[in-house]
């Protein structure tokens, strides 16, 4: 039986990272761990609280470090669990993920979910994505992807997924908040957004969700039999 290994895929808002993280983890028999929900958590549990980024970082901050999460497999579904509690649905509503950018740049956020993240990579067969995986969270995992594609690419794909549900939204709105947000995430003082030096780039202009996935297994299939021989 081939090694197991500790995937971390990076990548900017939008370039597919959870469906493609998802994906590879089924395919491979990982276990897939999403970090952006985990921040999607702390800003949703935040928002219930009636806290803001702007005055309340520190007591963001705190309340991340009181909280257990964990990940649940119901069906065919992997659900993030907060306190006991199912948050699946609400920590992807989309004022929750504009939130969640804001509270991911808190410090205190970052170190308190930390551990956290480290615990769920703990052992081997893992797939773990975000913006600082390959870079801060695991930097040594046992392969790393840079999952990206262009500003224009990734708006247009966000804009598909969500123009049923919110009809006034237009194209350019999409693209303008995903360069916003690009500099944001890039920018930030703490665990900004880069390349590993190590990491595989995939650019995924072009190609459909499969392709990617196909291509990010057959590279972990390479680390496999590398880490074998």
């Amino acid at each position: 039986m081939s090694k197991k290994l500790t995937i971390a895929i990076d990548g900017p808002a939008g370039a597919g990272k959870s469906s493609t993280a998802r994906g590879v983890a089924k395919r491979l028999g990982y276990v897939y761990v999403d970090s952006g929900a985990m921040y999607r958590a702390v800003a949703y549990l935040a928002m219930q609280t009636g806290l803001s980024v702007e005055q309340d970082a520190q007591a963001i901050g705190e309340l991340a470090g009181r909280m257990h999460i964990e990940f649940r497999q119901l069906g065919s579904r992997q659900h993030i669990f907060v306190n006991g509690e199912d948050l699946e649905d609400e920590v992807r509503l989309p004022e929750v993920g504009a939130m969640s950018s804001a509270v991911s740049a808190i410090p205190l956020v970052r170190q308190n979910l930390l551990q956290t993240q480290r615990d769920l990579a703990r052992n081997a067969g893992v797939v773990m994505e975000g913006r600082d995986i390959g870079t801060v969270v695991l930097p040594e995992a046992d392969l790393k992807i840079f999952l990206t594609a262009s500003a224009e690419e990734r708006a247009r794909r966000r804009f598909e997924q969500t123009k049923a549900k919110h009809p006034d939204l237009t194209l350019a709105q999409v693209l303008a908040d995903q360069l916003e947000r690009d500099q944001r995430d890039s920018s930030r003082e703490v665990a900004p957004l880069r390349q590993a030096q190590d990491a595989a780039v995939v650019v995924s202009d072009g190609m459909s969700l499969e392709q990617v996935i196909e291509r990010i297994v057959a590279i972990a299939r390479a680390k496999e039999a590398e880490t074998d021989a």
